[in-house]
């Protein structure tokens, strides 16, 4: 039976902890006598009336969650925090609540798709808000995707299932002790970053603002220009800390405690950054050789864009889509592929590919051995046949989604790459798209309102990692 009780409290924690945030951007406003200051004081107001009644009718003597509880908790605090989110920017000028409610969901999920204009000579408030949601997500995500997916899982997540995984009571003093670790490696990093943009020539506003979303990996950026309006130094700064958010966050945990690099032999850390640097050089040599451009920049903007998409951070450098079919053909790939497990980034991750490897190598040994026995191992682990299992379920899911999604978007008039990649940048979490309207250089702000409430739902559903919001759906979930 559903703990609705719990799940009201749980949810009246989170809107709570949303209030509170509310006041750094409000904060802003009055420091820079911007008039966002009643939007923010008005959602803040109202987040936290509803906070206040979520915990006073949540109230009860224990917090004890079962699976079916866990799977309701992760898709209703996204969705639930994402529709107050958004009211500072639907009070702000002139942004229906369709905008603000996909700006808002592309941020706390880390896409970065964006549909606001004049980034460049928007108030500060706005601009921190955006970029303290994207920041907000990373966490969250970490926190979800290293204690909650393992323990249901999903996608094949169970091999990276921690002491943290279990929800019973005696874990939840070492959830919260890992959750206290990963929020200050996460702040510390963001604060090198910080550091690391204002000595790349940013101010320190804009520092901190893509300081924040560099690590998240979300791609947020403070003018319309994206990261091309930023100095050559800036682009390797991102460069560096996007690998960085691509990285499992519990990994520099470990680290620092164990004082012990040997956590860099992970399998799946070493598969991902083999990967950007092989196709980040690989696409740098191919510019230098048929494009006029000078081998350092070629390879300052192939790595710089390699990161972005493969990462799913999504900033603007160059229109990587007028490069030629090669390019087009290569980044549409890797829209797909998504960085390490326990990371900020979305996409199918480094991780299933591997397995699925794997699966191949043992399948043609098979083939060639039909008497043989042959048991294939990830990480020194046994890869499992539910593992093998929830990680085919959710490819095909996956899969299932983005064709959806597609049709979806070409039924409200839009032309067949846009909605494509649109459906694939919203379940990968990727940011732009290909083409004119959504490429690296577009927007979205064009798009049909139909379109944008599709692509918010593939934005989730992409986050969630898709099995943990399709299990609502079944019929046997709702069964006592």
């Amino acid at each position: 039976m559903l703990n609705f009780r719990a799940l009201l409290f749980i949810l009246g924690l989170f809107l709570s902890m949303l209030t509170a945030f509310m006041f750094a951007p409000m904060l802003v406003a009055v420091v820079n006598g911007e008039e966002t200051v009643g939007s923010f004081m008005l959602s803040a107001l109202a987040t936290g009336i509803c906070a206040s009644l979520c915990l006073h009718n949540g109230q009860s003597k224990g917090i004890n969650l079962n699976i079916r509880d866990m799977f309701l908790l992760t898709s209703l605090t996204w969705l639930i925090v994402s529709l107050f989110a958004a009211m500072p920017f639907t009070l702000y000028h002139g942004i229906g609540y369709t905008d603000a409610f996909f700006e808002t969901m592309s941020g706390i999920t880390t896409t970065g798709s964006t549909v606001l204009v004049g980034l460049d000579t928007m108030d500060h408030s706005i601009l921190i808000w955006r970029s303290l949601l994207q920041w907000l997500g990373g966490i969250g995500f970490i926190v979800m995707a290293v204690a909650i997916l393992p323990f249901l899982n999903v996608g094949g997540m169970r091999l990276f299932r921690t002491e943290s995984s279990d929800w019973s009571d005696k874990a939840v003093p070492r959830t919260q002790s890992m959750a206290k670790h990963l929020f200050f490696i996460y702040i510390l990093l963001t604060i090198i970053c910080s550091v690391a943009y204002h000595l790349a020539g940013m101010t320190w506003f804009q520092a901190i603002n893509h300081a924040m979303t560099t690590l998240s990996t979300g791609g947020y950026s403070t003018s319309d220009s994206s990261m091309a309006a930023f100095s050559n130094s800036a682009h390797w700064v991102g460069v560096v800390f996007m690998a960085a958010g691509g990285l499992p966050l519990l990994m520099f945990v470990q680290m620092i405690q164990q004082r012990d690099v040997k956590v860099w032999n992970d399998a799946q850390v070493k598969g991902f950054l083999f990967f950007l640097t092989f196709v980040s050089c690989s696409i740098g040599f191919w510019l230098w050789q048929t494009r006029d451009i000078a081998l350092i920049d070629a390879l300052r903007l192939s790595s710089f864009n390699v990161v972005s998409v493969v990462t799913t951070t999504g900033y603007g450098l160059t229109d990587y889509g007028a490069w030629g079919a090669f390019a087009n053909i290569a980044f549409l790939f890797l829209m797909f592929v998504g960085s390490c497990s326990g990371s900020t980034s979305g996409g199918i991750k480094i991780f299933r590919f591997q397995i699925a490897g794997a699966i191949m190598r043992e399948q043609l040994k098979q083939q060639c051995h039909p008497n043989g026995i042959f048991r294939e191992r990830y990480n020194n682990r046994l890869i499992t046949e539910d593992i093998v299992r929830s990680l085919i379920t959710f490819v095909l899911l996956y899969m299932f989604v983005i064709v959806g999604l597609s049709v979806i978007l070409v039924l409200t008039g839009l032309d067949p790459v846009t909605s494509f990649t649109g459906a694939i940048t919203a379940v990968s979490n990727v940011g732009p798209g290909l083409g004119p309207i959504i490429g690296p250089v577009g927007n979205f702000s064009t798009l049909p309102d139909l379109a944008k409430w599709a692509l918010s739902l593939g934005m989730l559903l992409g986050r969630l990692e898709i099995l943990t919001v399709a299990v609502l759906f079944h019929p046997s979930f709702w069964k006592y």
